[in-house]
């Protein structure tokens, strides 16, 4: 029976034989049975579909070096039918009759957001430890951000395929986000929207209330719950963790199919994570909150997503609560241990493109700025005075 840490030691292996996997399009590390560990850890491998193409090429199991003793340990290797893992935003306008694609003030998470074209789901509201009083609204990159760029992206609430509408509509702008990178490894695909004013964001969460911080990690074989805009509540699984796993992306941005690392798929009985869902947070039993939702596979019923722990990490953020307050981080699993996921190293977070959105000023064209800046030139000379 393999360990977790022999298991993710065959998974390592088998990523440098990647390329000679036709069909497959996904390595991560998960249970022998699927379930639970009675029967040890395996190597899963995700493929397009369950024939001799995609799987005819796969290992039956992998031989590593045992850590509990001298000589190997057998490692097995598990294949699931994924299909195509796709990232999920809305983008065709549709009635907006579901309950979380309405107009809802303040805004929570669990609800629909977006910018005019687009919908996808309201993650977290967040804030910094320095600066409690400014909230933020976090959510996937290509739900707050229209082409993956530093330009300024107006967020709506609702997401625009739920009528959500420029200006009338606007709760914020973008503000930061980590760059999707086409030819390099990913680990998140996130961003954040500063609101016009604090009051349109409550630190809630719709059917739950409040999220009482966030989790370092959380185990293989975790049960979560999350509300997203198009399956709403819904609850599944961890089937599989330090997952490596293409993501395709269409023509969002000129990505095409890119590559994410250490990955979390989340597997439910029915639809987890549909169109619209994207940006949606997993919860623990506790209301901590504990993984993204970026993408999905073709059915719905697997969820791709990341430690939330890796945003706040990269944001130098956490869950934020009401009167100013901040929400706690647990840890969870013993250090380093294979069972569970674990923050970003220090390289990792070197390799990771942080940048900051224009805002709405730095998005007039130059003829236009200076024309419309000239007038409360003398506005500022007073106000220094």
């Amino acid at each position: 029976m393999a360990t977790y840490r022999e298991a993710l030691r065959a998974k390592q292996a088998l990523v440098k034989r990647w390329k000679k996997m036709p069909g497959v399009v996904g390595i991560g590390v998960g249970y022998v049975n699927g379930r639970n560990r009675k029967d040890g850890a395996c190597v899963v491998m995700y493929t397009l579909d369950a024939g001799a193409t995609a799987t005819g090429r796969c290992p039956t199991c992998v031989a590593v070096k045992s850590h509990r003793a001298k000589g190997h340990a057998t490692v097995p290797v598990r294949i699931v039918a994924s299909g195509r893992c796709s990232c999920h935003p809305v983008t065709r306008p549709g009635a907006a009759s579901g309950r979380f694609r309405r107009r809802i003030r303040p805004v929570v998470a669990g609800y629909s957001v977006g910018y005019p074209g687009i919908s996808g789901t309201a993650g977290l509201i967040v804030a910094q430890a320095a600066r409690r009083a400014q909230r933020y609204l976090l959510s996937n990159n290509h739900v707050l951000n229209h082409n993956n760029s530093s330009s300024y992206t107006e967020t709506i609430q609702p997401g625009g395929a739920d009528g959500g509408r420029s200006g009338r509509s606007r709760i914020g702008r973008l503000y930061r986000f980590v760059r999707l990178r086409k030819n390099a490894d990913n680990y998140m695909d996130v961003a954040l929207s500063i609101p016009t004013s604090n009051r349109l964001l409550a630190p809630r969460y719709a059917t739950v209330g409040a999220v009482r911080g966030h989790v370092q990690g959380y185990a293989l074989g975790a049960r979560l719950k999350k509300v997203g805009r198009t399956t709403g509540r819904v609850s599944g699984v961890v089937e599989s963790i330090h997952t490596d796993i293409d993501v395709d992306y269409g023509s969002l941005g000129g990505l095409g199919t890119i590559r994410f690392r250490n990955q979390t798929v989340i597997r439910g009985n029915g639809p987890i994570s549909l169109p619209g869902d994207s940006g949606s947070v997993w919860l623990t039993s506790g209301n901590y909150a504990a993984a993204v939702n970026f993408a999905g596979s073709a059915d719905g019923r697997l969820s791709i997503a990341f430690p939330v722990h890796w945003a706040l990490q990269v944001f130098g953020l956490r869950v934020a609560r009401t009167n100013g307050r901040l929400g706690r981080i647990v840890r969870a699993g013993r250090r380093n241990h294979a069972g569970y996921t674990r923050p970003l190293s220090a390289a990792e977070l070197r390799r990771i493109e942080l940048k900051s959105a224009a805002d709405a000023r730095s998005a007039i064209p130059a003829t236009r700025r200076k024309t419309k800046e000239r007038k409360p030139s003398k506005l500022r000379s007073r106000k220094k005075d």
